[in-house]
C-alpha cells in the first residue's frame, strides 16, 4: 500500500519561517503616498459592529477598481443563487460564507520546492494555478481581494499614512474622505476592464504593463509560472478586470500583518467560531518579524475535538503551504497569538493584536460604506480591547484542538526543525527560521523531559547538527544579517564549506571549536567571501544588499540570540555527530554523493536528508527494516526537478534516475533508520 502525496508532504515549510516587519516595504514613487501604511488609532468605541468608511454616494467614476454589483448578505438575488467555485446553484449561502467554501475546496497540489504541499486557485473562468509566491500576510490579502474583485463584492481595508490621513483602499480606489489619495491611480480611466466583453471562445486579453508589476519589499519571483515572472504577471492571468491586478499590487506594497491586526479590517474571533478563510496573526514584536496564516480547513474529531489545517506564504517570498492540523496547533497555541505574557520589552501579547481574526464585510450602512461582520457572527466578536478573552484563546485551542502521542508530537517537532533547516539551505540570511529552529527546539526540550527523561543535553546530543550552529539565532532588530533577503542556496554551501574546512583544522590540532557563526562581524562577511574565492566561487558571493528598510543597517556586528543549545563542544564529537554515516555531508542536493553498486551502513538521522548522485541512471533501490524507521525515495533530473516518488510502508524503496541525476533519502515524519543503497 502506497501512501498519498498529500499525506507525505503535509508538513510544509511554514514552522519553519515567518514573515519580515510590515514596515519594511519599498515605496513606489510613482504614486506619491505616505507610507508606509499604519494601522488605524488605538481602538476604542470604533471597535464595535460598525466601521464607517467612505460615503455610498461619492462619485468614484475615475477611481473604482470595481463596481460592487453585490452585497455580502445577498442569498437569494440572481448572481447569488448561480452555482459556483464550490457551492451549488442555490446553497442559500451568502457571500461570505461562500469565501469559507472557496478557501476550503482549494485542491492541494506539490509545490515548486519539490518539497511541501502547496494549494491550486481556479478561477470563475475555469483557470487552473499553482499558489503565488507571496509573503505570509500579503496571502491572506490576496486572497479576500481576489475574491471580492471576481465577484464584485464590496471592499475596503483602512489605514493611516505617514501624515496621519486615513486612508481607504477598496473597490472605490484608494481613497480618503476628500477624494482620490495622493497621486494613486485613476484605475477606472487608466486600466481595463475586460469582463463584459471576453468570451469563453477569445483569447485571455493580456495586459504586458500588469504582467511586468511586481511586489516591492524583497525578491518577487514567481517561480509557478516561470523564473523571472513577477506578481503583475499572476494577476494578470487570474483578472479579465485588470484594475483589480493593478490595485492588488499597489495594497500588498503598503498593507501587511500590522494592518490585519488592526481591528478596523478583521476581528478578534472566539476559538470554537473558527472556519477556513479565517486568519491566525502571530506577534511578539511592535516591530520585527510575525507571521500569518490562512485557516484551510477545520475537521471535526472523535470526542469532540479539532483538528485545523492551515496555509501561508513566507519571506522571503514562497507559494502557500500546508501545515498540518498539529504543526497548526503549535501556533494556535502559542502566547505569540494574542496569549498570556510579555515580551522582553513589556509589551502583553494580547496588546499587540495577534490571534484568530475573521475578516470585516463592507456593507451599505446609513449611506456610509461600513466594515462590519454577518448578523450571525456578532456572538462570535470579542472586542480588541477585551484582553482577558483575548489572552485565554490559546488556552482555549489547547483544550479543542486534536490530542496526539508524545511521539507523534516529537515527530512534528523534527519535522519542523528539518523544514527551518531546510529554509535556510536556501536563504542563509533568514534570521526567522533560525528563530523557529530554536523555538522547535525549546518545544522538544520540554517533550522529552517529560514524556521521554530525557535532559536538554541529551535531546541536543540525539538531534543538534553542526549546522544548527553555524546558523545560530540571531537577534532580529540588533542583526544586519536579518534584513539580507537575497541570500541563496550557493551561499549556503559556501558557508557550510567554510565550518567543514574549520572543523577540519580543528581535528587536526586535536581542539575542539565551535564553528563560527553566519552573521554580520567587525569585517561584514568577508570571512565567507574570502572563502567563495578561494574556491573559485567568488562570482556567487552576494553582497549585503537592503532590500528592505533596514533600521539596523549601520550595525557593526549583529547580535547572536539567547538560545539554549547545549555547547557545541559538549556534544559527542562536536556537533551532534552520535548520528552520521561515511557518505556524509550529504544533507543537500548540492552535496549529492557520486554513488555505484552497493552501499552499506548508510544511516538517515532526525530531520536529516541523504542524497546521492546518479552518473549514469537506472533504478536506485534502498533496503531497510521498516519497523525501525519508515524511509522514503525520491528521485530528481540534472536540472532539480523531482521526477519520481516511492512512499511505500515496507522494507524497501526503488525509483528510476534519468542520467545525471539525484536520489533523495529521508525519513517519513522525521523517522531515523540505517539503511543500504543500491545502484546501477
Amino acid at each position: 500500500m502506497t501512501r498519498s502525496f498529500a499525506l507525505f508532504a503535509s508538513v510544509g515549510l511554514v514552522f519553519g519561517i515567518g514573515c519580515a516587519d510590515d514596515d519594511n516595504v519599498g515605496i513606489d514613487e510613482e504614486w506619491g503616498m505616505e507610507g508606509p501604511m499604519s494601522p488605524t488609532p488605538a481602538p476604542g468605541k470604533e471597535d464595535s459592529e460598525l466601521r464607517r468608511g467612505l460615503l455610498v454616494n461619492t462619485d468614484t467614476t475615475r477611481t473604482q477598481v470595481w463596481t460592487a454589483r453585490n452585497k455580502w448578505e445577498d442569498t437569494d438575488t440572481p448572481a447569488a443563487k448561480k452555482a459556483g467555485l464550490a457551492w451549488g446553484e442555490n446553497s442559500g449561502l451568502n457571500w461570505d460564507l461562500k469565501y469559507t467554501k472557496w478557501i476550503e475546496s482549494l485542491r492541494w497540489i506539490p509545490s515548486v520546492d519539490n518539497f511541501s504541499t502547496t494549494v491550486e486557485l481556479t478561477t470563475p473562468w475555469g483557470k487552473k494555478l499553482p499558489s503565488p509566491m507571496l509573503e505570509c500576510a500579503e496571502t491572506s490579502i490576496f486572497l479576500r481581494i481576489t475574491f471580492a474583485a471576481w465577484y464584485e463584492l464590496p471592499f475596503f481595508l483602512e489605514a493611516v499614512d505617514g501624515q496621519g490621513s486615513r486612508v481607504y483602499f477598496g473597490h472605490n480606489g484608494v481613497r480618503t474622505q476628500a477624494g482620490r489619495y495622493a497621486s494613486t491611480p485613476e484605475f477606472a480611466i487608466k486600466y481595463k476592464d475586460h469582463t463584459s466583453t471576453w468570451t469563453q471562445a477569445a483569447a485571455w486579453p493580456a495586459d504586458a504593463t500588469l504582467a511586468g508589476k511586481r511586489v516591492a519589499g524583497g525578491v518577487d519571483n514567481q517561480l509557478e509560472l516561470a523564473d523571472g515572472k513577477g506578481f503583475g504577471a499572476y494577476l494578470d492571468e487570474i483578472h479579465l478586470n485588470k484594475r483589480a491586478g493593478y490595485f492588488t499590487i499597489l495594497a500588498l506594497d503598503y498593507l501587511g500583518s500590522v494592518n490585519l491586526a488592526d481591528p478596523a479590517n478583521a476581528y478578534n474571533l472566539l476559538p470554537d467560531a473558527v472556519r477556513p478563510g479565517d486568519t491566525l496573526i502571530e506577534r511578539w514584536q511592535r516591530n520585527g518579524i510575525g507571521h500569518t496564516l490562512v485557516v484551510k480547513e477545520v475537521a471535526a474529531l472523535p470526542g469532540g475535538s479539532r483538528d485545523i489545517t492551515t496555509i501561508s506564504g513566507s519571506m522571503p517570498r514562497r507559494q502557500g503551504v500546508r501545515q498540518s492540523g498539529q504543526s497548526s496547533k503549535s501556533y494556535f497555541t502559542s502566547n505569540y497569538t494574542g496569549g498570556v505574557g510579555a515580551n522582553s520589552a513589556g509589551d502583553e501579547y494580547a496588546k499587540l493584536g495577534g490571534g484568530i481574526k475573521r475578516w470585516r464585510v463592507t456593507k451599505n450602512v446609513g449611506g456610509y460604506w461600513t466594515n462590519t461582520w454577518m448578523a450571525g457572527d456578532e456572538a462570535s466578536w470579542i472586542n480588541s480591547t477585551d484582553y482577558a478573552r483575548i489572552a485565554a484563546r490559546p488556552g482555549r485551542f489547547e483544550q479543542m484542538l486534536g490530542q496526539v502521542s508524545p511521539q507523534q508530537q516529537r515527530d512534528e517537532l523534527l519535522i519542523q526543525i528539518r523544514d527551518a533547516r531546510r529554509h535556510l539551505t536556501q536563504f542563509p540570511a533568514s534570521c526567522s527560521a533560525r528563530e523557529r529552529r530554536e523555538q522547535a527546539f525549546a518545544s522538544l526540550y520540554e517533550l522529552a523531559g517529560r514524556a521521554f527523561g530525557m535532559s536538554e543535553a541529551q535531546v541536543d546530543a540525539t538531534y543538534r547538527e553542526e549546522a544548527d550552529y553555524v546558523f545560530a539565532e540571531l537577534e532580529y532588530t540588533k542583526s544586519k544579517t536579518c534584513c539580507w533577503n537575497s541570500s541563496t542556496a550557493g551561499m549556503y554551501d559556501i558557508i557550510m564549506d567554510k565550518a567543514r574546512a574549520e572543523k577540519a583544522a580543528n581535528d587536526a590540532a586535536g581542539v575542539c571549536r565551535a564553528p563560527t557563526v553566519f552573521k554580520s562581524r567587525t569585517d561584514g562577511y568577508a570571512l565567507w567571501q574570502t572563502h567563495a574565492m578561494l574556491l573559485g566561487r567568488g562570482a556567487e558571493w552576494r553582497a549585503w544588499s537592503e532590500d528592505e528598510a533596514c533600521t539596523q543597517r549601520n550595525v557593526a556586528q549583529d547580535t547572536e540570540g539567547g538560545g539554549a543549545a547545549t555547547a557545541y563542544c559538549a556534544l559527542p564529537a562536536g556537533g551532534g555527530a552520535s548520528c552520521t554515516d561515511a557518505m556524509e555531508p550529504n544533507n543537500a542536493r548540492a552535496e549529492a554523493r557520486s554513488v555505484t553498486g552497493t552501499v552499506a551502513n548508510l544511516r538517515v538521522c532526525a530531520a536529516d536528508d541523504d542524497w546521492f548522485k546518479i552518473a549514469n541512471g537506472g533504478t536506485v533501490r534502498i533496503e531497510f527494516t521498516h519497523a525501525n524507521g519508515d524511509l522514503d525515495l525520491e528521485a530528481y533530473d540534472a536540472a532539480g526537478n523531482r521526477v519520481g516518488t516511492s512512499f511505500g510502508t515496507g522494507n524497501s524503496e526503488s525509483v528510476t534516475v534519468p542520467a545525471g541525476g539525484t536520489v533523495r533519502v529521508f525519513g517519513y515524519n522525521g523517522a531515523q533508520n540505517s539503511y543500504k543503497l543500491i545502484a546501477p
